[in-house]
């Protein structure tokens, strides 16, 4: 192993596309990453979660199974994804495990630093979630939310993409 990924946990059934960046203390495995993406330190992507291409995912973010994160996505410092309504710490015999509750980022979309998003949440295109934020419910294209739990704070241009 190169010095250089020294501090890197990749597993050998990810799909990386070109030219991705990875920071040191990842823990990768079972996932896609998109071309020219960026995955910053401290950050564990799961099983089944899709990364498209140009996201950038910061610092300290948890990335769990069933998470779609489109193209030109920002995922901010500290983000945390949240696949399961009812999590218990160990499952009686002969429980079958849950499916788990999808997400999706959709393109272009930007979540704050230490936003918390539920599943069975869509995240629209170019929204902006501030950060903090609890997201509970789908959040519509082109607008801000903030809060806990995450409302409409104001919706943004078509043209400007500013509120």
């Amino acid at each position: 192993m190169s010095e250089e990924r020294r501090w890197q946990r990749i597993a050998p059934d990810v799909k990386l596309g070109q030219d991705v960046k990875i920071s040191d203390f990842v823990n990768l495995y079972g996932c896609e990453i998109g071309d020219e993406s960026q995955i910053g330190p401290f950050v564990e992507i799961q099983k089944g979660a899709i990364i498209g291409k140009r996201v950038k995912v910061q610092s300290h973010t948890f990335i769990c199974e069933g998470v779609t994160i489109e193209d030109g996505a920002f995922i901010s410092h500290g983000v945390i994804f949240i696949n399961d309504k009812y999590p218990v710490s160990v499952l009686p015999p002969g429980t079958p495990l849950q499916e788990r509750e999808r997400i999706r980022v959709c393109r272009g979309a930007s979540i704050g630093s230490n936003a918390t998003i539920l599943g069975n949440v869509t995240i629209g295109e170019k929204a902006l979630v501030g950060a903090g934020s609890v997201v509970t419910h789908d959040v519509p294209p082109r607008v801000i939310v903030a809060g806990n739990p995450a409302r409409i704070l104001r919706y943004l241009d078509k043209e400007t993409n500013e509120g």
